[in-house]
């Protein structure tokens, strides 16, 4: 199948098929010194990669011109898919590798993409900065790290009334379960959890938590106590 036929029902235009796979031609070059992804395989790039990041407007939260921050970015998911499907997404791409920030400002030039940048930072540290606190109606994250963690450095920069979305595997129920206090002190409540199941049987979902109230300044802890200290 080519990228097309992937992108089938997301009724992609010609320009935008040329950026995506721009896109992971860059990845894959950029990936032969420098590690960004274990998945090179066409196939399994553009279902992992590419339509698990898309799915994300199943939610119908990302139709609109939205400011987004992708928290633990990585090689770009789903921050840069987001924005070759929807132009009108501010979108801040957060990462701590410098050599991630250095691609990805990379890619952001050859693709010529405006209202998108990347920042090198922790999200603990800059959570709490003024400029990035609570200024996001999305936050969004498919970093490895358990939901209790990823709650915490996250909502932080979200608005009253915004979101913070994570995508999960099949485990996502005890996630949910442990996750259950660090969601209630940040402020969120969970509004509903959409099964997005991709190509090969692989089965994903996306946890919708709406931001009901302020985050305490407190939180985000520092010191890497939200990874090794989930609340």
């Amino acid at each position: 199948m080519n990228l097309a036929d992937y992108f089938e029902e997301y009724k992609l235009n010609a320009e935008n098929i040329y950026k995506f796979e721009k896109y992971k031609d860059l990845i894959l070059v950029y990936n032969k010194h420098t590690n960004l992804t274990r998945i090179t395989e066409d196939d399994d790039f553009n279902v992992k990669h590419f339509l698990d990041s898309l799915s994300l407007f199943k939610t119908g939260l990302f139709d609109e011109k939205k400011k987004v921050i992708d928290i633990g970015t990585g090689a770009g998911f789903p921050g840069v898919p987001l924005k070759l499907y929807n132009e009108d997404l501010d979108i801040t791409l957060l990462d701590s590798l410098r050599k991630r920030i250095d691609f990805l400002e990379g890619v952001i030039e050859e693709l010529g993409l405006k209202n998108i940048k990347a920042i090198h930072a922790r999200a603990e540290e800059i959570a709490r900065d003024e400029k990035c606190r609570e200024k996001y109606d999305i936050a969004v994250s498919r970093a490895v790290a358990n939901l209790s963690t990823l709650t915490e450095y996250s909502m932080g920069f979200v608005k009253v009334g915004g979101y913070f979305i994570s995508q999960k595997g099949p485990e996502y129920k005890e996630e949910l379960k442990k996750a259950d206090r660090a969601i209630k002190l940040m402020g969120g409540e969970v509004e509903k959890v959409i099964h997005t199941p991709l190509p090969s049987d692989i089965d994903h979902y996306i946890i919708v938590i709406n931001k009901i109230k302020s985050t305490d300044k407190k939180y985000p802890r520092g010191g890497g106590k939200p990874r090794k200290s989930p609340l």
